[in-house]
């Protein structure tokens, strides 16, 4: 019996437009009139997503791909992971002769250094009116001044990351999640392709937040339900009990899925998920 559901939010339950289908919309309350806790499982930070919340009404929320955990019927925070200023200051050394856009992200903003391209514009039209924006000219600065506290870090570009990705997870206790958005997983909402790096503290990942959950409510692997789409969730799907791609997902999550979905995202996708493996 399935008593927790994870899934993603982009690309899964929402569309790039940042909609919930109806069919999404349906199953979700369907849901949340059951004892089953719905959880969801995102990159995004809690901030972010405060309307999606307040629409979808989940259980729990895993955010930042792991730095925060959430029960969102009581704000109560279950777990945090913070990167140091100090982690921060040296992966911006790192990439401090290439030309890459990065941005920094703390509990009500995103903060990105000279301009927002890439995953940290896509994030600003789909979020602007959510959480506030800042761009400064030295994030050194920024940071050295004002003592963040850095949930997240993210470096794109439209080159290959995989020797920064490297460098930074040798030098430092972070992991650093590389993302591809070339040519069928090219960037809808903003017409764009590039990568990025989604750089989290060392073991912090959106399955290690659920498996956190699931001790904290007693819910073994098998009891879960897990829906994703990218690369991200990859650990999540495969550990489940059950897990499940969303039709039109990145090939590597279709791979490891025990089910793929025959509707995408914009099709209800997810509703199709949940109807095959709950029973109302």
């Amino acid at each position: 019996m399935i008593k927790l559901i994870a899934s993603d939010l982009d690309g899964t339950i929402i569309d790039y437009d940042n909609q919930v289908t109806n069919d999404n919309l349906t199953v979700i309350n369907k849901l949340n009139s059951t004892s089953i806790n719905f959880a969801i499982c995102t990159g995004k930070t809690y901030s972010m997503t405060k309307n999606i919340c307040n629409e979808l009404h989940p259980t729990y929320g895993i955010f930042g791909n792991g730095t925060q955990i959430i029960n969102l019927k009581t704000g109560e925070e279950i777990k945090r992971n913070i990167i140091t200023n100090k982690q921060t200051l040296e992966c911006l050394e790192i990439i401090e002769n290439e030309d890459l856009n990065v941005h920094i992200y703390t509990e009500n903003k995103i903060i990105a250094q000279k301009e927002l391209k890439y995953i940290g514009f896509r994030n600003y039209i789909l979020y602007k009116n959510q959480i506030k924006f800042e761009i400064v000219q030295s994030l050194k600065e920024y940071i050295e001044q004002n003592n963040p506290n850095i949930l997240k870090l993210v470096i794109s570009g439209n080159t290959d990351l995989g020797k920064i990705k490297k460098q930074i997870e040798n030098k430092e206790k972070l992991s650093a999640i590389q993302i591809k958005k070339y040519d069928k997983y090219k960037d809808e909402t903003i017409n764009e392709e590039y990568e990025y790096l989604d750089i989290v503290p060392k073991n912090v990942t959106k399955y290690t937040a659920l498996k956190q959950l699931s001790d904290y409510l007693r819910v073994s692997n098998d009891e879960i339900l897990a829906v994703g789409d990218n690369i991200n969730d990859i650990e999540m799907i495969k550990n489940a009990g059950i897990g499940v791609a969303i039709g039109g997902c990145y090939d590597e999550v279709k791979e490891i899925a025990s089910y793929v979905t025959k509707n995408t995202v914009k099709t209800g996708g997810f509703a199709e998920a949940v109807y095959k493996f709950i029973e109302f």
